[in-house]
């Protein structure tokens, strides 16, 4: 029995087919949880999502930010981006079930010791509270008033945490750092939403946010996608799964064995996606 972590999709449903078959992946056995954004961009999205689908149990996908903004789009509370690649879903005859299973996943999990989301946590949070908050938000999604929901999740504020945050700002900054998060500006621990580059070129007073002293989260590992230009790496306790599959890189998937041997039991198959960047 092995439990699989998996980077983003992206709609890059013939490498997860390939890289399913590279595992020898068994749902009788085998368990699969994808770090979110398992839609966009890519040239099969509705595919990936009957795909995830169809191994039942034995699959769970973290909400990304492309998966929310495919329900805010369904709903319309949000316009289509030139650059979505939604339609298959949107257009297709079993539009509601997909989107169902969508609404219906989580934004961040406990599993085997690691603590998984698509983008990140504020430094605050501790691994209890990251979960209570996704919970939150998670409630609200599955809840009768998607739309009303939806229609007050998206924006830049607030950019800090605080405990004193209630509703559509608590979860609005909530989504944010769990689905958008890369940096914390280092002079008010805000989330910067503009920088996406490495660290290596990013402005001196920007930290990623696993690489803030004194993180919370710090003594339990951690795995997230969302980064494709970090790449593959494992710093500060955290591990970024995301090595650009959709921008002709490559599908990667940790098999979790043990926190402390994380790169021994890593796969990765190159991508045949070739998004060009900024398309």
């Amino acid at each position: 029995m092995a439990t699989y972590l998996l980077g983003d999709l992206q709609g890059c449903d013939q490498a997860f087919a390939r890289l399913l078959d590279h595992l020898r992946f068994d749902p009788a056995c085998d368990r699969l949880i994808v770090l979110g954004d398992a839609v966009n961009r890519g040239p099969g999205s509705a595919a990936c999502l009957r795909r995830l689908m169809r191994l039942g149990a034995s699959a769970q996908c973290l909400l990304g930010n492309h998966d929310l903004h495919l329900l805010a789009v369904a709903e319309g509370v949000r316009r289509a981006h030139r650059s979505d690649t939604l339609d298959d879903i949107l257009r297709a005859p079993d539009r509601d079930e997909l989107l169902q299973w969508v609404r219906e996943r989580p934004l961040a999990l406990l599993e085997q010791g690691w603590l998984l989301v698509h983008a990140g946590v504020m430094p605050d949070w501790s691994v209890h509270q990251t979960l209570e908050l996704a919970g939150e938000v998670e409630a609200q999604l599955r809840a009768q008033d998607l739309r009303g929901f939806l229609a007050d999740l998206f924006g830049n504020e607030p950019a800090r945490w605080s405990p004193a945050l209630r509703d559509a700002e608590r979860w609005r900054l909530t989504v944010n750092a769990l689905t958008r998060l890369r940096y914390i500006d280092t002079r008010d621990g805000s989330i910067d939403f503009h920088c996406k580059q490495a660290p290596a070129g990013a402005p001196p007073e920007l930290l990623p946010w696993f690489a803030v002293p004194g993180r919370a989260t710090r003594g339990t590992p951690m795995a997230f996608g969302h980064w494709s230009t970090l790449g593959l790496s494992w710093s500060d306790g955290a591990l970024c799964l995301d090595s650009g599959c959709l921008w002709g890189g490559a599908l990667s998937c940790l098999r979790l064995q043990t926190p402390l041997r994380p790169w021994l039991e890593l796969r990765s198959l190159p991508c045949a996606c070739q998004r060009k960047p900024g398309a």
